[in-house]
């Protein structure tokens, strides 16, 4: 057994105690907390410094939000019970939940989200530009009293309420301290556990990459959960995760359940729940023009070639055996925002020689070709949160290329390596020249958009990607409050990614959900998509209907 495989055993062993220890656990396993398996990482618990999806998650359960998505992905109140905007429409007054409290026992109130907001304004070029999209327009945040907190934008903007879903309201008392100078503390803030929480759970234990631990918030103001808590287990592979399902040492899996495993777990019993998702899987490509190796990869036409040599037929046939579709746009279909208009290009061979060829690209005597006098012979970043169906994904990619003439090798490192690879020293995107990952966005588009503007470079950028038209059409669909005319700009905008490339999309995996039928009230949406199923909205409303 190797070191990572004994440390996950041990971890299997640890969260069996410390539910024993909370008294929610009895014969080893818990009567009323329930336990969930992954295999994605939890790079860090700094919501400023934090890249992994599963972190992302984590900040949903940790910290309250103005809004809220409910199960039809319609936004409706959270911590701010109402709200109204001026004739203007730059002016939106928010009303708090009244004598709120953080799991500490401090006053939890409007003054903590004014604070939030102007501390990410004020280091949005720097500590805090990773959130920053999602005060895009705004000016200053005020709170007149404790219930109330006003946003004045610079325009109108046509997502406020959107943005209020994804702004993790953060304690004053906790992070104003380290609001000073020029804001590096906020990013060399550890945030151990435990955290102080203003969501319906708190996080007491945190092991890296072995155990989280949540109990119920005895100061959360919302809905009482019907669970008393919750433990993460982490996983090396799905392998494992799977068997600890099917051998009752899990109640569910948290992220999306391997195509593979669905007959199987089925078979033993568990419960499997299948629906649309918003996640995008990609393969990327470094665009960014100051790239000093491989400059080819700078050619859309060379780019052009790659797609026409990515089979997504076989990817979607035989990496996800069918749930999923092909990729085109970086916006699914159940996001709403899709363009149907824009298709991928076939897996077409023979037209991606062509193009190859009619660029001067000749192949050697190793039947590699050679671009500007260097073998078009690349690495592809590979985050291992990607193990399994991506690796699949990856061998029906790097054949297709092999028949163009282009050799592709995998290399596998954790989350934060492989972003530190492809951000490169200094964030230059430099160094690298593929990668795989995926997107598991929010519903309305902004973010994801947003995170292919020059300004996302980084930041939340991961194919230093940078045009300046489309960087206007960005900004203008952030004002525009007809949907009709914002949906034309963002279908203008899918379009010119689609023809840049700095993605080749290649699949919109479905939501594959697997649980204990013992447990009842999980909410399946394309919001959670193949990350995380266990939405908040699940978390409040699980529980135990067997045993």
């Amino acid at each position: 057994m190797n070191l990572r495989k004994r440390l996950l055993a041990i971890g299997a062993v640890m969260i069996a105690a410390a539910l024993a220890l909370s008294g929610c656990a009895g014969n080893g396993a818990s009567r009323n907390v329930l336990r969930v398996g992954t295999t994605s990482l939890v790079d860090s618990l700094n919501p400023f410094v934090a890249d992994s999806d599963y972190s992302s998650v984590l900040f949903q359960y940790i910290y309250p939000h103005l809004t809220e998505y409910d199960r039809d992905l319609k936004i409706v109140p959270s911590f701010a019970r109402s709200w109204e905007t001026s004739a203007d429409g730059k002016t939106w007054t928010f009303h708090t939940v009244p004598d709120a409290k953080w799991s500490d026992g401090t006053p939890l109130t409007a003054e903590d989200v004014a604070f939030t907001a102007n501390m990410i304004l004020r280091y949005k070029d720097g500590p805090t530009g990773i959130l920053s999209g999602w005060v895009a327009h705004l000016e200053r945040a005020e709170a007149p009293d404790p219930n109330t907190v006003v946003l004045h934008y610079a325009s109108p903007v046509g997502n406020v309420l959107t943005q209020m879903q994804a702004l993790h309201i953060l304690p004053k008392h906790v992070w104003e301290p380290l609001a000073s100078g020029d804001g590096t503390r906020l990013t060399s803030y550890e945030n151990r556990a435990p955290l102080v929480s203003g969501g319906p759970f708190t996080l007491d234990t945190y092991r890296k990459d072995q155990i989280m631990l949540f109990s119920r918030n005895p100061h959360w103001w919302g809905e009482t959960p019907k669970i008393d808590g919750f433990g993460f287990q982490f996983f090396a592979n799905d392998d494992a995760m799977v068997t600890a399902l099917k051998s009752h040492q899990l109640d569910m899996i948290g992220q999306m359940t391997p195509p593979t495993a669905v007959e199987t777990l089925k078979r033993a019993g568990m419960t499997v729940e299948i629906g649309p998702s918003v996640t995008i899987k990609n393969l990327i490509i470094n665009t960014n023009p100051r790239k000093p190796k491989h400059r080819e990869l700078l050619n859309p036409e060379v780019r052009k070639a790659l797609e026409y040599a990515i089979n997504r037929t076989e990817i979607v046939d035989q990496t996800w055996l069918g749930y999923a579709q092909p990729g085109s746009t970086v916006l699914s279909p159940a996001s709403g925002y899709h363009d149907p208009a824009i298709t991928g290009l076939p897996f077409d061979l023979e037209k991606a020689n062509a193009i190859l060829d009619g660029l001067g690209y000749r192949k050697g005597s190793d039947g590699i070709r050679v671009a500007n006098g260097s073998r078009m012979d690349y690495e592809l970043v590979f985050p291992t949160e990607e193990n399994g169906s991506g690796d699949r994904a990856f061998q029906t990619i790097q054949r297709g290329f092999e028949d163009i003439g282009i050799r592709l090798v995998q290399r596998k490192m954790d989350s934060d390596a492989a972003a530190d690879a492809i951000n490169g020293p200094d964030n230059e995107y430099l160094d690298y020249d593929f990668a795989m990952w995926n997107w598991t966005p929010p519903v309305d588009p902004d973010f994801l958009l947003s995170t292919l503007t020059c300004a996302s470079r980084g930041h939340n950028s991961d194919s230093g990607y940078c045009n300046p038209e489309y960087d206007r059409l960005y900004a203008l669909q952030g004002t525009q409050l007809d949907p009709a005319a914002r949906r034309t700009t963002i279908d203008r905008m899918q379009q010119i990614l689609f023809d840049d490339r700095p993605y080749v999309v290649l699949t919109y995996p479905k939501v594959i959900e697997a649980h204990n039928p013992a447990w009842s009230g999980f909410v399946l949406a394309p919001l959670v998509g193949s990350i995380n199923n266990l939405s908040t909205q699940t978390l409040i409303q699980v529980h135990r209907t067997e045993g």
